[in-house]
Formats: C-alpha cells, structure tokens, sequence
C-alpha cells in the first residue's frame, strides 16, 4: 500500500498541487499562430466564452453564465440572448485589457447560427475585430 500511494503522489512530503507549465512552442511556428483566438463552450443549462492567448496557452480573457454576478441580470442562462450577453461582456472586458482583435475558433460541427452567431455579433458590434 506504501508502495502504491508513493507511485500516486499521495504522500505528504510531496505538494499535491503541482503547476503544469504551457508548451513550449518553437518560435518558427510561434509566428504563424494567431494571437488570440476566441473558443466557446455551449451546454444545455449554461454558454461559456473564452479568449486563448496563442503564444503562451493563457487565457486572455473568459466569460461565463455561470459567474454569479451575471446569472442575475440574465433571464436564462442558456438561450440566444444568454449568448449575446456573455458576448457582449467578453468584448467589454477584452477592449479593457487592451486587445482589440481576435481569431474565432469554430469546432467542426459548429456553424455559424443560432448561439455560435449571437456571440461572434455581439463581439463584433462592440467593437472588437474578427480575424
């Protein structure tokens, strides 16, 4: 058993929260990623926003209708107007840290309708630009 929890890391010597650093990427392909690119996550109770700092696999800037302070102002944390919101909030909080544009990252099955279409306009109109 000994054994086995030292395999595990369940010892107490060691520190149980260890700190994955991002990879390390080669500068050549470093300037070929775009820097920012925006990825969203939809499930069936909540919308979820999110912009990735390319470079150093950080992100940059999220919004969420989980955050308790948004779930008020929301009338539901899930439809087309949930996802213009947290659209409209990621732009504010993206133009206050100063990043003016970003590259959207759409998954395969993924279209541009529906949530998908409400938060990329939304980001758009706010002011911050598409790549």
């Amino acid at each position: 058993m000994r054994k086995r929890s030292i395999l595990l890391g369940s010892d107490s010597s060691q520190p149980s929260d260890m700190v994955i650093p991002p990879p390390v990427r080669p500068p050549r392909i470093i300037d070929f990623l775009k820097p920012y690119v925006l990825k969203m996550h939809f499930t069936n109770k909540y919308v979820s926003a999110q912009v990735i700092h390319t470079p150093t696999a950080t992100v940059a800037s999220s919004a969420s209708s989980q955050e308790k302070a948004l779930r008020s102002s929301l009338g539901t944390t899930r439809d087309v107007a949930a996802a213009a919101k947290i659209g409209k909030i990621l732009a504010e909080r993206l133009l206050l840290k100063d990043i003016p544009a970003v590259s959207v990252h759409l998954k395969r099955e993924q279209k541009y309708h529906g949530k998908v279409k409400a938060v990329i306009d939304s980001l758009r109109d706010v002011g911050v630009k598409l790549l």
